[in-house]
């Protein structure tokens, strides 16, 4: 098993595989970080450490500007993967407000073009190869519960966005399922109830006991923050056959106390 990318999600499918008793080869900015993890970390760039016929998780985000995908490719060619699965975003579907799985993507920034372009290219590899656009990603340590707490959360407008969410553990079972089985093409993935920001604004205030974020112009967030977005990963998980251990975001949130 080689994960390149192993962060935030990528520990956690680590970890998975470990307890299977599976040796798991990863790639990451800070892998003095995984010694708890029992496997084997390489920041190299350099893909011959890949063993022949091995399961790969390809977690690394695109750089702006920079076009890696025709010499990644051919690196990992070389070394002959039965299975790639690759975690993308639901980015890619650009404006679209409501997401099934056969919603076609529609990427309008110049990252999530660079995105497709990885996508299409692990699909069309010499291997068996997957595609996940998880939704907004949270857990612990992360997530609006955590930025309220600091203070640093922003409401756009009145907060009437929708935005799907998975919890990390969740997309980490999706990565497992996926690196196992046979199943192809590209596949969004979230939790059972996308909501408005207002309202999972709302219910971590009153939970947790920490303020309403103050509002502002919307167009001042992030470009991640401006998505009105309602994501269906119904298919996938179904095709998979597995379940979610946090299926809205009230089962997923807690805070430290």
């Amino acid at each position: 098993m080689v994960i390149l990318g192993c962060g935030y999600t990528g520990q956690r499918v680590a970890a998975r595989f470990a307890d299977r008793g599976v040796a798991v080869i990863a790639t990451a900015r800070t892998p003095h970080g995984f010694a708890e993890l029992a496997f084997s970390a390489s920041p190299e760039p350099d893909l011959s450490f890949i063993p022949q016929g091995a399961k790969v998780l390809w977690s690394i985000p695109t750089i702006e500007g920079v076009d890696c995908t025709p010499g990644m490719m051919a690196a990992l060619a070389a070394r002959k993967p039965r299975r790639v699965v690759y975690l993308s975003t639901t980015g890619v579907y650009g404006e679209t407000h409501v997401v099934p799985a056969e919603s076609a993507a529609s990427p309008r920034r110049p990252q999530d073009h660079a995105r497709i372009a990885m996508e299409n290219a692990v699909l069309r590899g010499p291997w068996s190869g997957i595609v996940l656009r998880p939704a907004a990603i949270y857990g612990p340590d992360r997530g609006i519960h955590v930025s309220m707490q600091l203070g640093k959360f922003r409401m756009g407008g009145d907060g009437g966005n929708y935005v799907s969410r998975i919890h990390v553990d969740d997309l980490a079972a999706h990565c497992e399922a996926a690196l196992f089985s046979d199943i192809t093409g590209a596949w969004p993935v979230a939790d059972e109830y996308p909501c408005t920001t207002r309202e999972i604004a709302e219910y971590c205030s009153a939970t947790f006991g920490v303020p309403m974020p103050p509002s502002v112009e919307a167009g001042t967030l992030h470009h991640t923050r401006q998505a009105n977005r309602r994501v269906d990963g119904s298919a996938i998980r179904h095709s998979l056959g597995i379940s979610l251990l946090f299926p809205t975001f009230r089962e997923g949130l807690w805070m430290p106390r």
